[in-house]
C-alpha cells in the first residue's frame, strides 16, 4: 500500500517506568528537530523532581519540554480533559514552529486520550471550568468511607456500581465525581462514547480511512524490557533515589499536608501528586521521625518497610502500565485498524541500548516522516512479535455484557469480571477452602497446617 507523507506527525513513546522513554525522547528530538510533551501525570507538578523521576536539565541536552512542572501544590488536580486540553495546544503551537512534536510519559490513558477522539476526556474539561464554585460541596461527598460511596453509587447509578469491586475506592469516587459534575450516569457517558466511536469506526472504514479515528498521524514507540531485567532495574532506582534526596521531598509534602490541616484544610490523598509512589510507603517513617519518639531500631524498621514496598508498588506500577498497553492500547489501535503503527523496541540490555532502541526508532521515525516503507512491527524482534498480540481480543471496558460480580462465601473473595472468576474457582486455594470448609460440616476435625 502507498504511504502518504503524514501531514500531522507526531511520534509518541509508551511503556514501563523505568525502561527509558526519555532518553530516546530526547535522542528522537535531537536528531528529527523535535520538542518534548511531557506525558506523565505526577510530572505535571512543579518541584519534587525525584519523586516524580523528573529528566534533568542536564538530560534535557537543550531540547525544549513542555508540561513539566506547570501545576503548583496548591492548584486542583488536573483531570485527564484538562491535559488533553493543554497537550493539543502544545502539540499545534510546535508543529506552527516546524518542529516535531514527540509525546514522552508513563500516563498511559492520558496518552491514549491525546491520540484518539475521546469525547469522554474532552468533555471532562468542559465541566470543570464551572466546578471552582462547588468543588467544597464535592470534595466531602467523595470523602466517605468506601461502603458508603458504594451504597451512594449503587442508588445512581447501578450499572457502574456492578462494576467495580467493593473496596475499588479510586474508581467507585471517579464513577460517583462525574454523576455529581454532571448529572449524568457514568454508565451513560460510556455507553455513548462507545456508540460514537463504533459508528465513527464504521464511517471511517467505508471511506476508507483507519486513521481518522485518531487525531494525529502517528508513529508508537514501545520500550519493553523483560520483567526480570526490568526487576532489577528498578529496584536498583529506588536505591539512587534515597541517595539523591528521595525522603526529603517526602518530608516537603508531609510538611505541606500537616500545615494545610492545620488551618483546617484537608489535602485529597487519593489523587494528584499524593498518590505518587514513595510517599505513602514513607509516610509512616517520615511521621515518626517527626515525632521524635522512635527508637533507632523502631526507625529502621520503618525505613526498611518503606524501601519493600516502594520497590514493590514499583514493580506492580510496572505492570500496570504493560497491562494497558497490551489490553487497552492495542484493542483499541486493532479496532481502528491503526496496529501497524506501534513497534516495540527491546530496552531489556542496557549496554546494547543504541542498537536496539535508539538506532531502530531513528530510521523507523525517518522513513515515517518521508513515507517509506515500514516493516511489519512484528518483524523487529521475537519480543515484538510475542508481546504486540492483545493479551485479550476485546477490552472490558467496552464490553458492558461482560461486567459481572461474584461473591466467593468460602474464601470471602470478590470477582468483578467472569475471568477472574473462573480463575478464583479454580485455584487450589478455593478447593483447599472449600475441601475444609466441606469436611467441618461433616464433622470431620480438620488438622490445622504445620500441627
Amino acid at each position: 500500500m502507498t504511504r502518504k507523507v503524514p501531514k500531522t506527525p507526531l511520534i509518541a513513546i509508551i511503556g514501563a517506568t523505568g525502561t527509558g522513554k526519555s532518553d530516546l525522547a530526547v535522542d528522537l528530538a535531537k536528531r528529527h528537530n523535535g520538542e518534548i510533551v511531557n506525558g506523565d501525570a505526577m510530572q505535571l507538578y512543579e518541584g519534587l523532581p525525584i519523586i516524580t523521576n523528573k529528566i534533568t536539565i542536564e538530560e534535557q541536552q537543550g531540547i525544549p519540554h513542555h508540561l513539566l512542572g506547570c501545576i503548583g501544590l496548591q492548584e486542583p488536580t488536573w483531570v485527564v480533559g484538562t491535559f488533553v486540553k493543554r497537550a493539543v495546544r502544545v502539540i499545534e503551537e510546535i508543529r506552527a514552529r516546524g518542529k516535531l512534536p514527540i509525546l514522552v510519559g508513563g500516563t498511559h490513558y492520558y496518552t491514549q486520550s491525546v491520540l484518539f477522539h475521546d469525547r469522554l476526556a474532552e468533555e471532562e474539561d468542559d465541566d470543570d471550568q464551572h466546578l471552582s464554585d462547588k468543588e467544597e460541596d464535592i470534595l466531602p461527598a467523595l470523602e466517605q468511607p468506601t461502603d458508603v460511596l458504594l451504597k451512594d453509587l449503587q442508588k445512581v447509578d447501578p450499572v457502574m456500581a456492578a462494576r467495580w469491586h467493593p473496596n475499588d475506592r479510586r474508581k467507585i469516587q471517579r464513577s460517583l465525581e462525574i454523576f455529581i459534575k454532571t448529572g449524568r450516569k457514568a454508565s451513560d457517558v460510556y455507553a455513548e462514547q462507545q456508540a460514537q466511536k463504533s459508528i465513527r469506526i464504521e464511517a471511517n472504514e467505508k471511506e476508507c480511512d483507519t486513521s481518522a479515528s485518531m487525531k494525529y498521524d502517528t508513529l508508537l514507540f514501545w520500550i519493553h524490557a523483560e520483567a526480570d531485567s526490568l526487576k532489577r532495574r528498578l529496584d536498583g532506582r529506588i536505591t539512587k533515589m534515597l541517595n539523591a534526596g528521595l525522603l526529603d521531598e517526602v518530608r516537603t509534602l508531609h510538611d505541606y499536608a500537616t500545615d494545610e490541616a492545620t488551618h483546617g484544610r484537608s489535602v485529597d490523598e487519593t489523587r494528584g501528586i499524593w498518590v505518587s509512589i514513595g510517599y505513602k510507603e514513607f509516610k509512616a517513617y517520615v511521621s515518626a521521625m517527626h515525632g521524635g519518639t522512635a527508637s533507632d531500631e523502631e526507625l529502621q524498621s520503618l525505613k526498611d518497610y518503606g524501601i519493600e514496598r516502594t520497590q514493590i508498588a514499583t514493580r506492580q506500577y510496572a505492570k500496570r502500565q504493560v497491562r494497558w498497553i497490551r489490553i487497552k492500547l492495542l484493542n483499541s489501535l486493532a479496532s481502528t485498524n491503526n496496529i501497524s503503527s506501534l513497534y516495540l523496541l527491546d530496552g531489556s540490555d542496557i549496554s546494547g541500548f543504541a542498537e536496539t532502541v535508539f538506532q531502530p526508532a531513528v530510521d523507523l521515525t525517518s522513513n515515517f516522516l518521508a513515507a517509506e516503507s515500514m516493516p511489519e512491527p512484528s518483524s523487529l524482534s521475537s519480543a515484538a512479535a510475542e508481546m504486540l498480540q492483545p493479551k485479550r481480543d476485546y477490552d472490558l471496558a467496552a464490553n458492558p455484557e461482560l461486567w459481572t460480580k461474584q461473591h466467593c462465601e468460602v474464601c470471602d473473595v470478590t470477582c468483578v469480571v467472569q475471568e477472574q472468576w473462573l480463575q478464583h474457582v479454580g485455584s487450589k486455594a478455593h478447593k483447599k477452602a472449600l475441601r475444609w470448609r466441606r469436611e467441618r460440616e461433616r464433622g470431620v476435625v480438620v488438622p490445622v497446617s504445620g500441627s
